[in-house]
């Protein structure tokens, strides 16, 4: 049996999909996803890619940050989501530390790949080193630029990235040297929207954006944001689909479809 089919035969989209996907011109629907019953809801809908994000620490951890999530704690969660899944693509976070040198960094996305059922790692930062020497010990990477949650003690807030010029051209480069190293996929997070369409355009991998404007090719939320679980004050770039949807189900299959047809993000909800 392929590895790339489950036990019921159906077939798991691949990083070919996803680039095909991008030739053809058909967005990509992406959302968080931290345990099996959730993976399969989003897989069901639709959802293209499940991505297992640090972000757990925030919303299922209740800490103020993903600083504390732990490699456990990313293997744990990525073997919940690979289990739910029959179909969408498995996307795992590399957390704070665990690519803190490059040997280390493909240690720990073995783990996330062989324990965890990922098919590829994400890793904050244009760490062009470290995604080389990945993807020459075969790792599937992601790349991950613009706004970088792990560096928020360094940064003090979260904020839009690339507004001045000379910002733009280094994320601009950043994103073309990635690529250059191997990466087969890109998240740009809380971008000028016409930064992530000139991304988009001149890079041949897929770009996925969250904050980043309707031009990427496809988009990514939070789940829990998405459906308006938590309190506080939520980004600007979210939207609540659950005051639209009468269920969870209804609510991603409207998420899915509305990306897919380019209506989300809409300019309220870009920079």
């Amino acid at each position: 049996m392929s590895q790339y089919a489950t036990i019921s035969g159906t077939k798991i989209k691949t990083i070919a999909d996803l680039q095909a996907m991008k030739q053809a011109g058909q967005k990509i629907t992406s959302l968080t996803a931290y345990d099996a019953s959730f993976a399969a809801l989003l897989d069901q809908a639709g959802v293209d890619v499940l991505l297992v994000g640090d972000s757990l620490g925030m919303v299922v951890q209740g800490h103020s940050s993903t600083l504390p999530v732990s490699m456990q704690d990313m293997i744990y969660h990525t073997q919940l989501v690979s289990r739910g899944r029959q179909q969408a693509f498995v996307l795992a976070d590399l957390p704070f530390m665990s690519a803190a040198t490059v040997e280390l960094a493909a240690e720990n996305a073995a783990l996330l790949i062989q324990q965890g059922g990922a098919q590829m790692v994400k890793i904050e930062g244009a760490k062009i080193a470290t995604i080389q020497f990945m993807v020459q010990q075969g790792i599937p990477v992601c790349a991950h630029l613009g706004l970088l949650p792990q560096l928020i003690y360094q940064a003090g807030k979260y904020s839009v990235q690339g507004k001045e010029e000379k910002e733009a051209e280094r994320l601009l480069a950043d994103a073309l040297e990635v690529e250059q190293a191997g990466a087969q996929l890109l998240i740009v997070e809380c971008i000028p929207a016409t930064l992530a369409q000139q991304i988009s355009e001149q890079l041949t991998i897929p770009v996925i954006g969250i904050g980043a404007g309707v031009n990427c090719d496809g988009q990514v939320l939070v789940l829990y944001d998405m459906l308006g679980i938590g309190t506080g004050r939520k980004p600007r770039f979210t939207k609540d689909y659950m005051q639209q949807g009468d269920s969870l189900a209804a609510a991603v299959q409207t998420y899915v479809a509305e990306v897919r047809e380019q209506k989300f993000p809409g300019l309220e909800h870009s920079f």
